[in-house]
């Protein structure tokens, strides 16, 4: 009996151990990414309602698909905002969790559709899944809560792998069912993941690998099968990647790199991201990954040129060894199919951590069966031995990752001092310091930053925005930064900064002193070539002037730039704020007026682009009407 239950009481003290070495990491605080993605939850008051919940998980940002299941998901921890991170983060390590028991069950079936021996499959399975829970590089996966959409995508794709290997087995005894089953778990799998986040539409491509990688020939499924549901939407993927291809010079003008200097910089990265999960480090540069020196050719810097050739080696190597080490070739082909649609030719971000997480899930097999190989070589208490130096080693790495990520200013600071190239966290460090007072030593730093990174517009904002908090910003201050602006590429955090400053002069009611040059940094801007094409900045600036001027005392031309705002927001929801912005300094006259205009926008606006249900806003632009209009009969009589 206790042989039976040997491994499943293992692997429940690995789980255990998992628990124990990520719990002081769900104190951190949010992050980042975080909190644009989780504020919605605080538009609609409380979600508690299904309209609410449709509405919420309707109006995702983050990709194509908006990443419902992910959002829909956030609810499982609060459903208003501002919220508290701990519930966030716990439900995150309880997926990881379940990661892990879904990968120590696919494992299983890997081998014994590989038709491994039971005894070994057990082995390694446990070994393998054990080193990816424990493995300190997912600590920023699973304790960075809006990650939970790259968790998520693992999680169904696992679930995918699963169900499609356990179907797998019966194709010999009862091929119709085991038919059905593989197209349902594929079909599940693959829509969840992709709704969880777009790389999950990877799991035909990912299964397919595993199909290719097989060494057991006996009892494949059909070739038109695997053709029709596995090569058709594998092709379909790469004709899509395809659609992205550009070899124009600047194809992404928020990005500092074009689509061939993102490949050579990409085959760089892949090698670090292989290096670090082979040799683990507690922490690495983190969340600050701006400073990566981008490949400017294959020779520049060299390292372009090496990576590019280990890649294309492990590639080879897979390949031609694949009968013999199949899992070796598994582990590589996972791992680089995996990353096809976030590390090739789409312009995102070059560099995140997170991307590993699916992406490595089998990259250990090859290690943990060379392992178990070597049991039959040398005494098995040592290979066990062996194993146990591994994953304490792994634990205490991950252990004091995850102290540090339970300490959020800590790690923020560690994040910052080691990458004195990024100017995101040059800026981080700056606030600290201003933050504590050390208002001087803060502007001085920031203006050391500048002179190693002058091509920075958010160092150039932070500055200006330092001495407005600070009360000593002068006329030339706001010259300099507008000049300087001038000869800077887009920077979307610069564009944040601006609105950081015009709240800041309008709620500190700073207007009579600030307004003015404020407004002439804004002209200066609209007519820069980097900024005056982007949409967000194009609807952004009128409602900041808008701002502006409705603090001063100008009703006039404040009703103008908001009205000038909301038709290129095209937006209720950000008219309506507007029109509470009139009516709040008592303007009830230019506020109805205001409020004509957003319903008229409302009426024309797409049902699946509001954030409240249609109920709602009809109920809402009424009440308001008659308030306004009370008000203004009363100022009347």
């Amino acid at each position: 009996m206790y042989k039976k239950y040997y491994s499943i009481i293992i692997f429940f003290f690995i789980l255990v151990l998992t628990v124990f070495v990520y719990w002081t990491g769900l104190q951190g605080n949010f992050l980042f990414d975080d909190y644009p993605n989780l504020q919605d939850l605080g538009t609609y008051g409380v979600i508690d309602s299904w309209d609410k919940v449709r509405n919420f998980i309707s109006n995702g940002f983050s990709g194509p698909t908006g990443r419902p299941i992910s959002l829909l998901s956030f609810l499982i921890d609060a459903n208003t905002w501002p919220a508290s991170p701990y519930s966030f983060k716990y439900t995150n390590l309880m997926i990881h969790l379940l990661n892990g028991v879904l990968l120590y069950w696919a494992i299983l079936l890997l081998l014994k559709n590989y038709n491994y021996k039971e005894s070994k499959s057990i082995w390694i399975a446990l070994v393998a899944s054990a080193i990816w829970l424990l493995h300190p590089y997912f600590v920023s996966t699973t304790l960075y809560v809006v990650q939970r959409m790259a968790q998520l995508a693992t999680l169904f794709s696992l679930v995918g792998i699963v169900g499609y290997l356990k179907c797998r087995l019966s194709i010999p005894f009862r091929p119709v069912r085991a038919y059905i089953g593989m197209v349902f778990f594929l079909g599940l799998g693959t829509v969840f993941a992709t709704y969880s986040k777009e790389n999950g539409a990877l799991l035909p491509f990912l299964i397919l690998v595993i199909e290719f990688c097989n060494p057991n020939k006996m009892n494949r499924p059909i070739w038109q099968w695997r053709a029709f549901f596995l090569w058709l939407p594998s092709i379909a993927i790469l004709v899509v990647l395809s659609k992205y291809i550009t070899f124009a010079e600047d194809p992404w003008p928020n990005r500092n790199f074009n689509m061939i200097e993102r490949l050579y910089s990409e085959s760089r990265i892949l090698c670090e991201y292989l290096f670090n999960l082979l040799i683990p480090q507690v922490e690495l540069r983190g969340l600050y990954q701006d400073a990566f020196i981008v490949s400017k050719s294959i020779f520049n810097p060299i390292t372009t040129l090496y990576s590019i050739v280990f890649l294309l080696a492990l590639l080879f190597l897979a390949l031609f060894f694949k009968k013999r080490y199949p899992l070796f070739a598994l582990g590589i082909l996972f791992f680089l199919t995996a990353h096809l649609m976030e590390s090739t030719v789409i312009g995102l971000e070059l560099y995140f951590e997170h991307r590993n997480y699916l992406a490595a899930i089998f990259l250990f097999l090859p290690i943990v069966s060379g392992l178990a190989l070597l049991k039959d070589r040398i005494d098995a208490r040592l290979v066990n031995l062996i194993v146990i130096f591994i994953l304490g080693g792994l634990s205490f790495f991950t252990y004091e990752r995850a102290k540090l990520w339970g300490n959020t200013p800590a790690l923020e600071l560690y994040w910052a001092q080691n990458s004195p190239n990024s100017p995101r966290a040059q800026s981080s460090i700056a606030g600290m310091l201003f933050d504590q007072g050390r208002v001087l030593e803060a502007n001085l730093f920031l203006e050391t930053a500048i002179q190693r990174m002058p091509e920075s517009a958010l160092l150039n904002m932070r500055l200006l925005l330092q001495k407005v908090y600070s009360d000593i910003a002068t006329e030339q201050d706001f010259t300099i930064t507008s000049q300087m602006l001038r000869k800077q590429p887009f920077d979307a955090q610069a564009v944040q900064a601006l609105r950081n400053l015009v709240e800041y002069i309008t709620e500190q009611h700073k207007t009579q002193h600030y307004g003015q040059w404020t407004l002439q940094l804004i002209n200066e801007l609209e007519t820069n070539n980097e900024y005056k094409n982007y949409p967000v900045f194009q609807r952004l600036m009128p409602y900041l002037k808008a701002k502006i001027y409705l603090e001063q005392g100008n009703v006039e031309k404040s009703l103008k730039y908001y009205s000038d705002a909301i038709i290129l927001y095209n937006d209720v929801e950000a008219g309506m704020m507007m029109v509470s912005e009139l009516a709040t300094h008592g303007n009830m006259k230019e506020a109805l007026v205001l409020l004509n205009t957003v319903e008229t926008i409302y009426k024309k606006q797409e049902i699946s682009t509001l954030k409240r249900s249609s109920k709602e806003y009809d109920f809402e632009i009424g009440r308001i009407r008659v308030i306004l209009e009370d008000q203004l009969n009363e100022h009347k009589s």
